[in-house]
């Protein structure tokens, strides 16, 4: 990784940092280091189209294309294309970030025993290994598991997102400390929150309900 365009582009100077790699790879073509960082960059821009393209390009010019795998396989699942993903995962070792984008895969495609079971696998478990096992817990209907897991992500590192569903795993037993971190998750991203409402309109209902509550 090129530690100065890495600088750059952690500062914000998103379109800088692309550029300059951009012009690295015309220098160094068969350098897969650099294809990797953009293909990073772009993936993170929410660009997978750009990524793959440049990625399938690249493993015809570089020396080990068999690096390229990874992003190729995150590209993929970007896209949608699950059963792509996964299949270039498996030809992987499963280390913790091939385990991670295993879990993820499967989580998408409704199979969350699975996901579980290489989300467990992994061995450092951080703030987004503790966010999707949270998930995976709750499309499985175990709220305790959910809670449990979201609790363990620092509060100060927590996002709109883990706040409300904090929330939601909380609100059959109390309903205050539910709405505190609904205000939470508010404030941190008034959109996000608007859009959580709806989608999880119907299981707030479920959940509610179960103690005869409005």
């Amino acid at each position: 990784m090129n530690k100065k365009i890495a600088k750059l582009y952690n500062s914000g100077k998103t379109e800088n940092a692309i550029h300059l790699l951009i012009k690295e790879i015309d220098s160094h073509p068969k350098s897969v280091d650099n294809y990797l960082q953009l293909s990073t960059y772009l993936i993170e821009q929410n660009s997978p189209d750009q990524a793959l393209e440049l990625l399938q390009k690249a493993q015809s010019l570089v020396d080990k294309p068999g690096e390229l795998t990874y992003n190729i396989a995150v590209c993929y699942y970007m896209q949608g294309e699950y059963q792509k993903s996964i299949a270039l995962l498996n030809t992987l070792p499963n280390n913790d970030e091939t385990l991670y984008q295993k879990a993820l895969v499967f989580m998408k495609l409704g199979q969350y025993q699975k996901a579980l079971a290489y989300a467990l696998t992994i061995k450092l478990i951080d703030e987004r290994t503790l966010e999707l096992l949270g998930d995976i817990w709750l499309s499985l209907g175990n709220l305790q598991q959910a809670n449990t897991s979201y609790q363990r992500i620092s509060s100060d590192k927590r996002t709109a997102k883990v706040n409300f569903l904090l929330g939601l795993t909380v609100l059959d037993q109390d309903r205050d400390l539910a709405q505190k971190y609904f205000d939470l998750s508010k404030q941190k991203d008034p959109a996000y929150f608007a859009n959580a409402q709806k989608q999880y309109s119907a299981l707030m209902q479920m959940i509610r309900g179960k103690n005869g509550k409005n």
